[in-house]
């Protein structure tokens, strides 16, 4: 998958064990929801208690930058199918509450740490869709005015089964193109690559010391 090794990696980070995907299977690609979210199944039930997520996201607030990186506090589900359709997993109840999907310690450790380290991080509602087309300017608007403040094409489905699954999660998006404004700007694949690996050294750094205090 394009600039997705997909490979799963252990080792150590921050003195902790960690489980690491090098990529991630996206419902774009023609997968299933049960086939996206079988990854995190599978940590699970390595008995994994936490899980940091990241991803590239286009910017919808005027307050952010290219490069920023957004903590995400809380997300709108734009996806055509659910993760948890079907018969329900017995890791979780067969309607979860949602009222806190990334955990607001977690958040505040992160702001903790940004502040430390002289970070500039924003905090924003990322929006989950399907893709594989980058939005146009009036999706832009939209999903902005729907209470979005970044918008992709993964993420989501991960964060509802770890959820179900009683795993604590915190999510960042790096900011990587900005929409929605005039006059309108063009985004390619490799300039969000491009942002992505600038942002990298920052949020690798944030990841580090997050879990050595988890």
């Amino acid at each position: 998958m394009e600039g997705h090794n997909g490979r799963l990696i252990f080792g150590k980070l921050g003195g902790k064990d960690i489980m690491a995907m090098q990529g991630r299977f996206h419902y774009y690609e023609g997968w299933s929801m049960k086939e996206v979210t079988f990854p995190v199944r599978v940590m699970y039930e390595l008995g994994i208690k936490t899980l940091f997520v990241s991803n590239a996201a286009g910017g919808m607030s005027p307050e952010f930058k290219i490069g920023d990186v957004m903590i995400i506090t809380d997300h709108i589900n734009m996806f055509p199918e659910h993760p948890l359709r079907g018969k329900n997993f017995p890791t979780g109840p067969r309607f979860p509450d949602m009222h806190e999907t990334y955990d607001a310690k977690l958040i505040a450790m992160a702001d903790e740490i940004a502040r430390e380290k002289g970070f500039r991080v924003v905090h924003g509602v990322y929006v989950g869709v399907q893709g594989p087309t980058f939005e146009t300017p009036a999706e832009y608007r939209m999903y902005a005015k729907m209470g979005g403040h970044a918008i992709g094409m993964s993420t989501v489905p991960e964060v509802i089964v770890a959820h179900h699954c009683g795993i604590k999660t915190f999510g960042v998006s790096v900011i990587t193109d900005l929409g929605g404004f005039d006059p309108p700007v063009e985004v390619s694949h490799e300039e969000v690559q491009q942002a992505a690996s600038i942002a990298q050294p920052k949020l690798a750094e944030l990841m580090r010391e997050m879990i050595r205090r988890s």
